[in-house]
């Protein structure tokens, strides 16, 4: 008999299942005119051809033995952009867990002297209503660990929507402390709202079939990945938007490693050291906010620009690394944003196939979007200390903050990164190389890994909504100054 038999559980750690049973067909009772019959075929003999009976003519069936499943926690990251291991063993004691893991590193980079990491995105399994404390072991030597101080880890049962849950930090031990009740059987958790290769996919071909976009491959990655570049526009004016040259921001980044402990400045004209931080999440989300309202034939300021300039745009430099679970490296442990004055197709393909095209195409304007795991603000870095820095990069500059504040409250201007002094731009840097190699406006955006201080939404802090909404209101900053990026 096939049929499906629900269980009641006896115990806590047992869930119902359904469990689907295929059993020979049931005993007769009494003759042959009383013998069970098929409901398709009417046959009075075991009907192996539709395998279905009515229960009307046989025995009552015994009560089956109740059925336990024991619920095992377990962690896993083996995955697009998975990063954990496991350092400690589940402790499972009635309805609380307890975890330790640690953040697996990156290959060693060069440029920054370290092996990067701070990316963390792992599931957790059999973790229903289970009281969970996942213990980061080595927080306390990820690459920015002030980006620690008042951060939420963000959690998701099914991979869409994702929200924050409590995280505390011990300076002391240099441990990192999620807690989360699960309300599901399987709850993932990252550093921050992963967009996956599969979904960057998806977009790249709704860009070309529903957008009216071209794309082409502008060269492949170590790790054999196409370079995607969407192109759309026909005006005479080049923009180039690149975004995730720092795989762990989902969301992009900017300052390195040397430039990362400053003074940044304050609301009330002050200012204090700080570490300015990089990482994979809102970057890539916020470029399909700009791409989709970029694209959408019935948005006018899009239409308009769209006839003023061609707009170039790579939603992610670094798939290797947004595959891998990196924070800030490629395959070959190359931080792609110092790579921007010698760059190699050995070692840095991404960067060297991008200003490959630029070279052909120009550069009028520049976006290189970031994320910042320190400072909970979204805010521009300029290109202050390049060498062909004056008024007039200065006042499109100026401009172009006011425009985007004036249409998006969560953009600010008061918190940020401090100027470089003039001339003394490290020019290695992506924003800082194009801005001097085609004598442009050229900015890095950044934004946050935690909420935003002056817009916050503690239940999802910054997140795939907020970013795509911001990357949509761009167009209004850009449309500020496309008259008059050339003197």
């Amino acid at each position: 008999m096939v049929g499906t038999v629900r269980f009641a559980t006896q115990v806590t750690t047992a869930q119902k299942l359904d469990v689907q049973l295929l059993s020979g067909f049931p005993r007769q009772v009494g003759n042959a005119d009383a013998a069970t019959r098929c409901k398709r075929c009417s046959a009075t003999s075991r009907c192996r051809r539709h395998a279905a009976v009515t229960l009307s003519q046989q025995e009552p069936a015994a009560r089956p033995a109740t059925v336990i499943v024991q619920k095992q926690v377990k962690i896993s990251s083996s995955f697009d952009a998975g990063n954990i291991n496991v350092a400690e063993q589940p402790v499972v004691k009635d309805a609380q867990v307890e975890v330790g893991l640690e953040i697996v590193p990156e290959p060693f980079c060069e440029t920054d002297s370290r092996a990067h990491f701070q990316w963390y995105y792992f599931r957790a399994s059999g973790v229903r209503s289970k009281s969970c404390k996942f213990r980061v072991k080595n927080a306390g030597d990820a690459s920015y660990e002030p980006g620690w101080q008042g951060y939420n880890s963000t959690a998701s049962y099914d991979r869409q929507h994702w929200f924050r849950v409590p995280t505390t930090y011990d300076e002391e031990t240099g441990e990192l402390c999620i807690e989360h009740t699960p309300e599901k059987d399987v709850c993932y958790y990252a550093y921050f709202a992963p967009y996956s290769l599969e979904r960057h996919a998806d977009l790249v071909s709704w860009a070309v079939t529903e957008g009216n976009a071209t794309a082409t491959e502008l060269g492949m990655t170590l790790d054999g990945y196409p370079l995607d570049l969407i192109v759309a526009g026909s005006g005479p004016t080049p923009i180039w938007i690149i975004a995730r040259q720092h795989p762990g921001e989902s969301m992009a980044e900017v300052q390195g490693a040397e430039e990362r402990v400053g003074t940044l400045r304050l609301a009330d004209g002050g200012m204090r050291e700080a570490e300015a931080c990089g990482g994979t999440g809102a970057w890539q989300w916020w470029m399909e906010g700009l791409i989709k309202r970029l694209l959408d034939s019935n948005d006018p300021l899009s239409a308009s620009l769209l006839q003023k300039a061609t707009f170039f745009m790579v939603p992610n430099v670094n798939p290797d690394g947004s595959r891998r679970g990196h924070l800030r490296t490629n395959a070959a442990g190359r931080n792609l944003n110092r790579e921007w004055a010698k760059p190699s197709e050995e070692a840095s393909p991404e960067v060297y196939h991008i200003l490959k095209a630029m070279s052909s195409t120009g550069c009028d304007l520049f976006l290189d979007v970031h994320g910042d795991e320190a400072l909970p603000y979204n805010f521009i870095a300029g290109g202050e200390g390049i060498p062909c820095w004056g008024p007039h990069l200065q006042d499109l500059q100026d401009r172009f903050k006011s425009a985007y504040m004036r249409d998006s409250p969560d953009f600010q201007v008061v918190h940020g990164y401090p100027e470089d002094e003039p001339g003394q731009a490290n020019l290695t840097i992506g924003s800082n190389a194009v801005g001097e190699k085609f004598q442009c406006l050229s900015m890095t955006l950044e934004q946050p890994f935690k909420d935003t201080a002056d817009t916050p939404r503690p239940e999802q802090g910054w997140c795939p909504e907020r970013a795509m909404k911001f990357g949509e209101s761009v167009l209004g900053a850009i449309n500020e100054v496309i008259g008059d990026l050339r003197k």
